[in-house]
């Protein structure tokens, strides 16, 4: 039988082009930090802690890959071996002591290896270094709210909301775009104190590697330290209501330069008009 590929070979120049015009777009589309079509693993990360996820996340594709492999020929094996046609009187062995002393031993050693790395990286996100910058994150109904601290060159606080479709310029992603960023330097050890000022809320930078519920009446902590300037998008990770997929995160990272500048930038346009006190940020116990 002969296959006709004639007009498969002339579909390879368009199927090129098309893969090719794709790319260029997402590429195009692409921010520092953001997802992009047919993405398979994780976002590219800029942070120690991002990047310990990233490693345990594919040490552990690859480990349950292997034993999924090892299931499945169990499975083949005992279809071709042990069928009735092969075996038409079954074996009634009811014990065999090396062969449960091994399937004792061997998820132990596998929980051992999964154990391990994983104790490593929660000390790694847990034990939060001493901060250059603490910046207050208040989840509401629906966006974020954003405190630097007075005794940090801040003393302002700014509410950041999602911008329109309608409003988009060309170059902003849909759905992640905000009026108001999170600012933030480079190579910085930033401390995000996390609440919320109504429901239950979650504060995730995938590119950074942190998520942290925001809880009414509550204060989390998280850290991380960004090691390459760029946009960052991230979103609310957790049910909120209709709004919840229309609060997004952007925070973009600047050099120090930039952060002083953008420092005195925003406290002249988020300046308090009512003569309160500059903010103090709590501490967690």
């Amino acid at each position: 039988m002969r296959i006709e590929t004639s007009g498969l070979r002339s579909a390879i120049p368009l199927l090129t082009a098309a893969v090719a015009f794709v790319s260029g777009n997402s590429a195009a589309m692409a921010g520092t930090g953001m997802p992009t079509p047919w993405e398979m693993g994780m976002q590219g990360m800029v942070t120690e802690v991002g990047r310990d996820l990233s490693n345990f996340h594919t040490w552990l594709v690859w480990l349950i890959a292997a034993i999924c492999l090892f299931v499945l020929v169990l499975i083949v094996v005992i279809a071709v071996r042990f069928n009735e046609a092969k075996n038409p009187v079954p074996s009634k062995t009811t014990h065999h002591t090396w062969l449960e002393v091994a399937w004792t031993i061997v998820p132990v050693l596998i929980l051992i290896a999964i154990a391990i790395p994983s104790f490593r990286l929660l000390r790694l996100q847990l034990i939060i270094p001493p901060a250059d910058i603490v910046v207050k994150v208040t989840g509401y109904s629906w966006y974020w709210g954003y405190e630097y601290a007075a005794d940090q060159g801040g003393g302002f606080k700014f509410d950041s909301n999602m911008v329109d479709a309608k409003d988009l310029k060309p170059d902003q992603p849909r759905l992640l775009t905000v009026d108001n960023e999170m600012v933030v330097p480079v190579n910085k050890t930033v401390k995000v104190q996390v609440t919320a000022g109504d429901v239950l809320h979650s504060f995730t930078v995938p590119s950074f590697g942190i998520k942290v519920d925001a809880v009414p009446g509550r204060l989390n902590e998280t850290w991380f330290r960004a090691e390459k300037e760029g946009v960052y998008y991230g979103q609310c990770s957790e049910l909120c209501g209709n709004g919840h997929p229309y609060m997004p995160i952007t925070v973009r990272v600047v050099s120090e330069q930039q952060y002083a500048a953008w420092l005195t930038e925003a406290k002249q346009k988020y300046a308090s008009v009512d003569g309160t006190a500059p903010l103090k940020l709590a501490t967690a116990q």
